[in-house]
């Protein structure tokens, strides 16, 4: 998007009407008529308050109340939100209370952790994303909270971008549809939802500062298309992202900001920035900024004295202020008095947690009957893995929420085996290490568990000796800050140097903190045999500090898999729990699993050829150990329910239902980003949208690459068939309609999958195929039901960047239907032509 983005309806399509080819199936021509997208839906959210208020309120405000409605304070309560603004007492004016939410509410208290989003997407059921919002949407109004920093509707562009399990997945169809309705079930409950982050944040690398770099029609025709869902479902809040959009930032857009989503798409709420994301005074507030978030570096004092020097215009102050002011009228905040609060209902809390998490489970692969696990296969089985004993609640970062409950995948299998099952266990994978040996140490010490009292200082000076040049892990668990951690050097260097910015600060999910709750941070380091200068010096502070130094060596790591292998030979079924630890504030460096875990897979595989493997991972995943394996069960991040939903389904309880939101390439070597440094990680601060509309399996389609597993890609324990194919038009649209039977002999559901090809008539580059529509369907055995997807215009179209609007994308069209991207049953053709 090298210019300016066009101040025009983008809702607008010009083109007409359509008409039913003869290979098509069947229908008539459809009446020429408006095309054009509909408004915003006035069953959204409340309506908004009269003008006159807000006007009214803004008149008899001071400057200075103006502007701290406009940028973050410290709130004298805190609840352990993300933000805080505090109103204007004297006016009736309460203030706002912001947290963060992705996957649940993240305050300083307990509350229901629902699966990553991922999962969520999973199900391909709009629905039940409007009751996952429903629930947050309860439980931040109960928790004191009144706008939600969620949800995240960024595509996934890359695999290793770190908040992948944040977000959707790779489809722009499909995000729109889930945020939609999640936003509703937020904002039903009456908080205030925030889409984040506008926009193109779809990489953690260097996002302060990186400058994407896009055209105009990518934007519209991918990540955007989440963005505008969310304002036509009414989103009180857009949080702006860090990054910058063809040189300037995100924060300072005036085409983003002011012509996309105020004029474009009529937006009436705010927009807020992400934390630390503002970068001037004038050039942002002008631009359509409204809120600084988390303090008021250029919206506090600065924006005071800009405005009394007469660079920036008192009116735009109460522009933005009157944006604020109007969303917390429609949301019932100037109404007067406490707004009344709902009490928590952690059960039904639970429950949908346990819902989705049972919806989104993705069977990747199941061969030789190796799920579900019935009769010999359930009484005798081996479970392995540091998250089989341990919960994988969810990720890092600000979407980590401290569950009510959790219970491990190893508790709740023995449970559900019963009675005379033998459930054994083995670790095969130690993340949190072992006691270093007093004898490797000179003088000997215990470094197991030192406790440290307030004031005091504990010191270490020894050797460590090492018989043989080995690599080693070491591992520092600690409590209390960060900045609190021992320090420990090794022949003089820090091995746990205090490294500022978000990746010492956004932790909390499995691997930075011990069962105990200690933080823990881990350092590979290559030694030499013989002795090693090893000098620890922790201080106790204020509070004081407990914390313990270990470690992991080629010998440990060997027997650790060899308990593994020999659990797995002893046992009829082997159910392998993988991991994966993402958070916010990196990205991955690689699709591989971290750590050893190939090698564990592949010797616990060639042991037992009926292994299931269970991924708790945040993002696709290279799997080199596939053919070795019974069966893969994709989990992500499964929320405080995760292991009742896994287990449900392991046993055949449940029948999975879910099916991939994004591609699983074969290696680092074989996806969109590979071996274009300009598309990820960026060069030179700059990166390049250059595969253009061709977002996930669109590139895998474009350039004839077979994924591992490709979008849309789900087993299940009964089959499904497709037939009778009929397209028609219908209104400004077209609906495919076909008959799905279930022809195995359990109940179960299916996701049928509706996918259209480009047009002859538009000189686009476009996609081979995009995914048109979509329905979940549960069936019973032998059960067949018709189907009826409609696609409407905005997919039937394409952004000319000439025009300036959506036109019609005429021609003959192909439709397909089928399982997945790759798996397609059913085709037919349909004619798409102009209006008169």
């Amino acid at each position: 998007m090298p210019g300016a983005l066009p101040r025009r309806s983008a809702l607008s399509v010009l083109g007409g009407a359509l008409a039913v080819a003869a290979t098509g199936g069947g229908g008539r021509p459809a009446a020429a008529e408006d095309t054009s997208a509909p408004g915003p839906d006035p069953a959204a959210g409340p309506a908004p308050g009269p003008a006159s208020r807000v006007g009214s309120l803004i008149g008899r405000m001071t400057l200075g109340e103006k502007v701290a409605l406009l940028h973050g304070a410290t709130d004298p309560h805190s609840l352990g939100q993300a933000g805080y603004t505090p109103g204007v007492p004297r006016l009736g004016i309460p203030p706002l209370r912001l947290a963060d939410g992705p996957a649940g509410v993240r305050v300083a208290r307990h509350a229901t952790a629902l699966p990553a989003p991922v999962l969520l997407a999973s199900a391909f059921d709009p629905g039940l994303a409007r009751e996952y919002g429903r629930v947050i949407g309860r439980e931040g109004r109960a928790l004191g909270q009144d706008v939600l920093l969620s949800p995240m509707v960024n595509l996934i562009r890359t695999p290793y971008a770190g908040r992948n399990f944040e977000t959707f997945g790779e489809d722009p169809l499909l995000t729109a549809d889930l945020v939609a309705e999640e936003i509703r079930g937020i904002q039903g409950e009456g908080l205030i939802a925030t889409v984040k982050h506008f926009a193109l944040n779809n990489q953690e690398h260097e996002r302060m500062s990186i400058d994407v770099v896009v055209d105009e029609r990518t934007m519209r025709e991918t990540e955007l298309r989440g963005f505008e869902a969310a304002v036509r479902a009414g989103a009180g809040a857009v949080m702006s992202a860090y990054n910058k959009v063809n040189g300037v930032f995100a924060s300072e857009s005036g085409p983003l900001l002011t012509g996309v989503l105020r004029e474009d798409w009529g937006f009436d709420g705010w927009v807020m920035t992400d934390w630390h994301a503002a970068h001037s005074t004038a050039a942002a507030l002008g631009a359509g900024l409204d809120m600084e978030m988390p303090d008021g570096e250029y919206f506090g004092d600065a924006l005071r004295k800009a405005v009394a020097a007469g660079t920036v215009p008192e009116a735009d102050v109460d522009r933005a202020a009157g944006r604020v002011l109007t969303v917390m009228d429609r949301f019932g905040l100037l109404d007067g008095g406490a707004r009344a609060r709902p009490r928590r209902d952690p059960r039904a809390g639970a429950r949908t947690a346990l819902k989705v998490a049972t919806a989104g489970g993705v069977l990747l692969r199941n061969e030789r009957g190796t799920l579900p696990l019935t009769g010999r296969a359930a009484r005798s089985i081996a479970v392995i893995g540091p998250t089989g004993s341990i919960p994988f609640v969810s990720g890092g970062g600000s979407a980590h929420v401290v569950p009510d409950h959790a219970v491990s995948p190893l508790e709740a299998m023995r449970g559900r085996a019963g009675e005379g099952a033998r459930v054994a266990y083995a670790l095969g994978e130690d993340v949190f290490g072992k006691r270093i040996p007093a004898a490797a140490l000179s003088p000997a010490a215990d470094l197991e568990r030192r406790t440290v009292a307030a004031g005091r200082t504990w010191v270490y000076d020894g050797t460590l000796t090492v018989a043989g040049a080995e690599d080693w892990t070491f591992f520092l668990h600690f409590s209390g800050p960060p900045t609190g951690r021992p320090k420990v050097l090794l022949d003089g260097d820090e091995l746990f140097p205090f490294r500022p910015g978000l990746g010492e600060y956004f932790t909390g999910g499995f691997l930075s903190a011990a069962p105990d709750g200690l933080a823990v941070r881990r350092a590979a380091v290559r030694l030499t045999a013989g002795k090693h200068r090893l000098r620890v010096t922790a201080e106790g502070g204020g509070e004081g500090l407990v914390f313990r130094l270990r470690r992991a060596t080629p010998a440990t790591r060997a027997a650790d898999v060899a308990e593994a292998v020999r659990a797995a030979r002893g046992a009829h079924s082997v159910v392998l729990f993988a991991h994966e630890d993402a958070t916010e504030g990196r990205d991955r460096t690689t699709i591989a699993l971290p750590g050893r875990q190939n090698t564990l897979i592949d010797a616990v595989a060639r042991a037992n050829p009926r292994t299931t493997v269970v991924l708790n991972t945040s993002s696709c995943t290279a799997m080199p150990w596939l053919d070795r394996t019974g069966a893969v069960l994709q989990m992500y991040y499964p929320g405080q329910e995760g292991a009742a939903a896994t287990t449900a389904l392991l046993f055949g309880d449940a029948n999975p239902g879910g099916r991939l939101t994004q591609s699983f390439p074969v290696s680092d070597e074989r996806h969109p980003m590979a071996g274009d440094p300009r598309r990820h990680p960026g060069v030179h601060g700059r990166e390049e949208y250059s595969e253009g509309v061709h977002v996930g399996y669109r590139w895998y389609d474009a350039e004839g690459v077979r994924p591992l597993f490709p979008f849309g890609h789900g087993l299940s324990y009964t089959t499904f068939g497709y037939t009778g194919l009929r397209l028609r038009g219908r209104g400004s649209g077209l609906e495919a309609v076909f008959t799905v039977r279930n022809t195995g002999r359990r109940a179960g559901a299916e996701v049928a999958q509706v996918y259209l090809g480009p047009s002859p008539d538009l000189r686009f580059d476009q996609a081979e195929r995009v995914l048109a529509g979509y329905r979940r369907v549960h069936l019973r055995p032998g059960e067949a039901r018709k189907v009826t997807v409609r696609v409407d215009a905005r997919t039937l179209s394409a952004w000319d960047t000439g025009r300036r609007g959506w036109v019609l994308g005429t021609g003959w069209r192909t439709v397909e239907v089928g399982s997945s991207s790759r798996d397609r049953r059913l085709r037919g053709r349909i004619e798409v032509r102009h209006g008169a």
